[in-house]
């Protein structure tokens, strides 16, 4: 069974740190693009950032260039999203999502409909 499991959301101060991670399982990570998206209430979902099957290429949607690496170890079917100096307007669930091979066109899109594969979800709140 095809499964994206994302944990390490929480509650954090502004200026705070998560780190994110996603686990697959069900499939082997090596061959897929990778994403992280994020929903508000309200509002519709967008992406964060994605990373490439080698972790050569990385995109970031501007909101959060600066403040937040993903990375990847397909050693462990593991992807992450550090974040740092986190504001009030990160406050959303975030999901990672897994994409078959994509185009670096395609990828600096950050669009949800070129992914396959969804997590559930991690709530992450930025509040004092």
């Amino acid at each position: 069974q095809v499964q994206l499991v994302e944990s390490g959301g929480g509650l954090v101060q502004p200026g705070g740190s998560l780190r994110l991670s996603c686990v697959a399982s069900g499939f082997t990570l090596d061959y897929y693009v990778i994403g992280w998206f994020r929903q508000a209430p309200g509002k519709e979902r967008e992406g964060v950032s994605c990373i490439s099957t080698s972790g050569t290429f990385t995109y970031y949607a501007d909101s959060v260039k600066g403040r937040f690496t993903i990375s990847r170890d397909n050693a462990k079917n593991t992807a992450y999203l550090q974040m740092n100096s986190l504001k009030a307007e990160d406050t959303a669930l975030y999901y990672c999502a897994a994409a078959r091979p994509l185009t670096l066109t395609t990828m600096a899109t950050l669009s949800p409909e070129s992914y396959d594969y969804w997590g559930q979800g991690t709530q992450v709140t930025v509040s004092s």
